[in-house]
Formats: structure tokens, sequence, C-alpha cells
């Protein structure tokens, strides 16, 4: 588990990593925490991160400690500059201003003038043109720098599993954009549900009725909901034991890249290109020409809506065999 203790008393330099987002963002960023772990192995790695994520922090693995950031602009750091301050959130200026104010000595980030003259890394628009995929981009950033970072170190370590493998069906993801019509996730749960593999909805506390009227209409026991009922740290544990995951473009898709679990993602307004999964047993559908491409909208993206039941159930089956 990673340490509570953010400076180290034996006076270790430190390397202060910021990804201060949500479940798939800081999983598509494990390639390049690893990357700094392995060139900085006498560093104190900490991540500024969503304090409710220590459970996966706990599962990357190098990682020394967590220090909860629910503002990427105000990193409340507790003692001497660190050595080495790493900007794996986003472009700036917000957040390379909020690791400028703790004036570490070495800056790794993309370029952003804006934040002074220490942030002269790649920009990003010329990164993201040659490597469209999230986890691409933050490698090819420590590459740029001279840190050997592998896009494909992605992988968690699975703890064990006994019984039958459920289908995991989660219909919830953060916006309306990405929310596949429950009906419709129903008819999918009620195909993939048997002995051998019992479908489960799984969900946030704030998407139990959702999920709830997913297992009703899709004429599932009252018991098979999950949502609620799972912290993150049971949810990786269920993912990891999953014979198949279902769900749109969100957190639990990535964990099932990362367990290697089989998955069909549906995608709406985001191209999977850059949030898909990758090489496996995964399937990204998706109707980019149908995209309107508004990710925070209230309503399903025209593309997400593309996607049939069928469709679905037939990805399920090509990648369970």
């Amino acid at each position: 588990m990673a340490d509570s203790q953010i400076v180290d008393p034996g006076g270790r330099p430190t390397l202060l990593a910021l990804r201060a987002l949500q479940i798939g963002d800081l999983l598509v960023a494990v390639p390049a925490l690893r990357a700094l772990r392995r060139s900085f192995p006498a560093h104190r790695l900490v991540l500024a991160t969503t304090g409710a994520l220590a459970p996966i922090v706990d599962r990357i693995g190098g990682i020394d400690a967590l220090l909860p950031t629910p503002d990427p602009a105000a990193v409340a750091w507790p003692g001497p500059a660190p050595d080495v301050a790493v900007n794996l959130h986003g472009t700036g200026p917000q957040s390379h201003l909020g690791l400028e104010a703790l004036a570490p000595s070495r800056r790794i980030g993309f370029r952003c003038p804006e934040a002074g003259p220490g942030w002269e890394g790649p920009a990003w628009d010329a990164v993201a043109a040659t490597h469209p995929h999230e986890r691409e981009r933050w490698c090819a950033l420590l590459q740029d720098v001279g840190i050997p970072a592998d896009p494909g170190d992605l992988r968690l370590d699975p703890t064990g599993h006994l019984g039958p493998a459920p289908v995991l069906v989660h219909p919830g993801a953060a916006f309306g954009a990405k929310r596949w019509p429950v009906d419709r996730f129903a008819a999918v749960a009620a195909a993939l549900d048997g002995p051998d593999s019992p479908v489960l909805i799984t969900g946030s506390a704030a998407e139990r009725d959702l999920a709830e009227e997913v297992a009703r209409t899709a004429g599932l026991p009252a018991d098979r909901v999950l949502a609620g009922r799972t912290d993150i740290g049971a949810l990786c544990d269920l993912v990891a034991g999953a014979g198949l995951v279902v769900s749109g473009d969100t957190g639990i898709a990535h964990l099932a890249s990362a367990y290697g679990t089989p998955s069909v993602v549906l995608f709406g307004p985001v191209d999977p290109a850059q949030w898909g999964p990758p090489a496996g047993p995964h399937v990204a559908l998706a109707r980019p020409a149908r995209r309107r491409g508004a990710r925070f909208a209230d309503e399903p993206d025209p593309a997400l809506l593309a996607i049939g039941v069928e469709e679905v159930v037939e990805a399920a089956a090509t990648v369970r065999q």
C-alpha cells in the first residue's frame, strides 16, 4: 500500500507526479507512471491524485505515497520543494501553475509559456498528431525528455477468483452523451445471462436507480444489482475475475483493459482512437460518421444510439471465444 508519509524522513529526493482526475484517467497514465518509477529509482514517487483512487494506486505498484488532490491548481505539498515535478494532468496553464508554485528543481510537462520558462516540453498538438491515444501521449512526453516509456505497460495484477466468471453490465457514465439507453442495456443483459455467466449490474451509488431499472427490465433478480454496494477496490476485484465487461466509455472499461478482461465498449461522442482499449480481447464499437462530439451533453450522442443490441451481443460472443 502507498505510504501516507509524503516526505521521506530519510532524505531521499522526491518526484511528484500530478494526475488528479478519475478512474479511467489514472489508468491511461499507468505506463507513464511506471516509466517514471524505472527512470528515477532513487526518488520517492508521490502521486497527486483523487484520494478515492487509493485502491487503484496500490494496485499500480511502485508509488510510494498518494497526495490527495481535489484541485490540480492547488497542490497541497507539505514539505521542501520536490526535486522533480511531472505534469501528467493536462496542458495547463492551471495544472502547470499549481506545480510551479512548489518551485521544483526540475519540471516535466507539455509546453506552457504561461507557467514560466521551466515548462518547455513538446507542444501538445504536435504530439497528439502522431500519438492520438491518451496512453501514448503521456509516454511520448516522457520519451521527448529522454525517459523510455512503453504505452503497453498498463496491466494490473489480477486477484484470485473462484466460481462462475460473471458478466458485468455497467449502464452508467458521467454524462448523458455516453449513456446507452436502459432498454438496450437490459436486452443485452438478458441475452448474456446464464448459469455459468451470471450478469451483474455495476455502478456507483448515484447510479443505483439506473442499475435497478436495467435489472428489472432484463428480468434479473434484485441481488444482481451491485451498484452502490462496491467500493473501488471491490470493483477492481470484480473486473479482474469477470468473464466479460459491457459498458460505455467510462472507468470500468479501462479497468477491463488493465486486467485483460474481455470487454465490449460502446463509444459515442469520443473517438476510441483516443480513449479506446488496447489490442486484446476487447471490441470498441463506434459510429464516427454519426458523432456529434458534445461529450458533456445530457442526451446520448447519435453515434452511440446508432449501435444496436444485436451488434453488442455478437461482439460479446467474439471476445469471449
